[in-house]
């Protein structure tokens, strides 16, 4: 359909947040009856605002099935019908927020941005969060309120010094080849991490006094982008035991869901663990060889976090030169 005459297009950048645990990933399933992504929700929803045109949701990030946002962003454009002017941001967040069917999605903010912003490639930072828990040695002992919201690992203690040593090797320009999935059809492997961290949680609040062997660490990963694969592949779990191990390719050499910051996760897991040598990263880093033994390893995607998108300088319509990582409400 085309424009209506005298119709004024709006196009919004929102923020928006989920739990991915219901997920097929954020990206909208078409022609599925049984996978739904939580776009199908976020357009649904986006079907009250009586638009022109059909919304569509073009995202930032990519997160794929069971990975979890604190704030991802998408851009969104809204044509009403002639005499009617634009919605106002705040009520664009309020109209969605009112309609969405799911209540594991919340829209945060939304901002107006010109008509030739763009989500993803206007993006300059990216921060995944990555939470893990020591001391969990059997399933039943995680909280009920942070299952499929952190790995669980058997170990009472990781070697934090050691996997902060091997994170430095991976900072910097490099071709992270190694740490993307085979058979990727991305043009380039080459890219900047700005920052890799590996932290204490001060402590979840759902973990009772009682329980107090439970650990919980935080690894963080801040780049303007990452590398991503999604492909069907049965993968198989790898001597973490039961559903909380990592995983590895399936036989036919392809990595499901492969994600870079998972399969740098993994690997510094196994640093933590005395699986490796903070060294060895550096040779894997240079293999460049996503199928080697150790760097074949993908974090469970339940304990990932897509923490904040930030755009920068985007200077006009009265924008801030930096929009918030993690908008208030």
């Amino acid at each position: 359909m085309g424009p209506a005459s005298g119709s004024v297009t709006a196009r919004y950048l929102v923020y928006f947040q989920y739990l991915g645990t219901d997920f097929n990933g954020v990206a909208a399933v078409r022609g599925s009856q049984r996978a739904v992504g939580v776009l199908n929700y976020l357009e649904e929803a986006a079907k009250r605002l009586n638009s022109v045109v059909p919304v569509r949701f073009t995202i930032s990030s990519r997160t794929d099935a069971g990975v979890h946002a604190l704030s991802n962003a998408a851009h969104l454009d809204v044509q009403r019908r002639s005499g009617q002017p634009p919605f106002s941001p705040e009520v664009l967040a309020e109209a969605l927020n009112a309609h969405v069917r799911h209540p594991a999605i919340r829209v945060l903010q939304a901002f107006r941005v010109p008509s030739d912003f763009h989500a993803r490639h206007a993006a300059t930072s990216r921060t995944y969060l990555y939470r893990l828990v020591t001391g969990c040695h059997r399933p039943d002992q995680l909280s009920v309120f942070e299952r499929n919201r952190c790995w669980p690992l058997r170990a009472d203690c990781l070697d934090v010094d050691a996997m902060q040593e091997a994170a430095q090797h991976l900072l910097g320009t490099h071709d992270f080849r190694a740490f993307q999935s085979a058979g990727s059809p991305t043009t380039s492997s080459v890219r900047t991490l700005r920052r890799a961290s590996v932290s204490p949680d001060p402590g979840s609040p759902f973990v009772l006094a009682q329980e107090k062997r439970l650990h919980f660490w935080n690894l963080e990963f801040e780049s303007r982008s990452f590398l991503y694969r999604q492909v069907g592949s049965a993968l198989s779990h790898l001597d973490g035991g039961g559903s909380g191990g990592a995983l590895r390719a399936g036989p036919n050499g392809s990595l499901g869901l492969g994600l870079q910051v998972r399969r740098m996760t993994a690997v510094l897991v196994a640093v933590g663990l005395g699986a490796l040598r903070p060294a060895q990263v550096k040779v894997i880093l240079e293999s460049r060889d996503p199928l080697g033994r150790h760097q074949a390893r993908v974090a469970p995607a339940h304990g990932l976090f897509l923490k904040s998108v930030l755009y920068e300088n985007l200077g006009k319509s009265g924008l801030p030169a930096e929009m918030p990582s993690t908008p208030t409400d």
